[in-house]
């Protein structure tokens, strides 16, 4: 398994004075994602959780729909390859099986970039024809809500090595924390999350939130909607289509948590 972590040779500058040195730097390398064999896509990302990153991003690209479409996610076993750890090869079953042609028909070999996720390859018309508004029973309290960016932090390992990653958090209603990753992208951080979910056939996620380092774009909330999460929260602001996907999609949306402080900016009903 490729390593989170790389040691790096530096020059420390310090008031004018320069220093040879060493540091450490999150990872960034290609994980190229095959279907029964076949290229589908290749995403920028920290190794690390490679199963659930494949699994969260099929979803997210709507290839699966669910636990019963994925039948098995192997790291390729080519000994000519230079590195098979980079090399992910996910079989299907039932309805996504039989649609594996046109799927890769329609697909082109893509790279994500860790910094830009899919771009909004699926609009907001396209969501609502394929995912219903969510209906989210029960609600969360203020202080759960300011408590998160903490909860966050401290289980943010690698970030403590690098200071170089993001990290998506995923919590019940009472604050109670079910799942985290990082990775240099954000994106990838949720698909990692939402895919152990998957794996572990526990979605929908309706009685779950999620929290997100950094802003929160269209894309952060159209992974969370199709995971069936209803809350969305983040350190820093969501750009406006992520409050429009939120407010038609059903999604609470919730920005700048810090200290006591955040503002709600679609369903705020759910937030006591």
């Amino acid at each position: 398994m490729a390593e989170a972590l790389r040691h790096v040779e530096i020059v420390r500058v310090r008031e004018g004075r320069r220093t040879a040195g060493s540091d450490r730097a999150a990872a960034e390398e290609p994980l190229e994602v095959r279907l029964h064999g076949q290229p589908f896509a290749v995403i920028m990302r920290t190794p690390g959780a490679d199963r659930e990153l494949a699994a969260g991003f099929l979803l997210s690209e709507r290839v699966l729909k669910g636990a019963d479409d994925l039948g098995t996610i192997e790291y390729c076993r080519d000994q000519a390859m230079p590195s098979v750890e980079n090399v992910v090869n996910v079989t299907l079953t039932g309805s996504s099986s039989r649609e594996l042609d046109r799927v890769l028909a329609e697909r082109r070999k893509t790279s994500v970039n860790s910094s830009c996720g899919l771009c909004g390859r699926l609009t907001i018309e396209s969501l609502k024809n394929d995912v219903a508004p969510l209906r989210v029973e029960g609600s969360v309290q203020a202080s759960v809500v300011s408590s998160l960016p903490d909860t966050l932090r401290n289980v943010q390992a690698v970030f403590d090595e690098t200071g170089g990653l993001h990290a998506a958090g995923l919590f019940l209603f009472d604050g109670t924390l079910a799942a985290v990753a990082e990775d240099v992208g954000r994106h990838n951080a949720v698909d990692k999350v939402v895919g152990r979910m998957l794996i572990e056939e526990r979605l929908p996620l309706s009685q779950h939130l999620l929290f997100v380092s950094g802003r929160t774009s269209f894309e952060i909330v159209q992974k969370a909607l199709i995971a069936g999460i209803g809350l969305v929260a983040s350190v820093s602001a969501p750009s406006s289509l992520a409050i429009d996907l939120a407010r038609e999609g059903g999604v609470t949306l919730i920005g700048f948590v810090r200290g006591k402080s955040f503002n709600i900016y679609t369903h705020g009903e759910r937030i006591t």
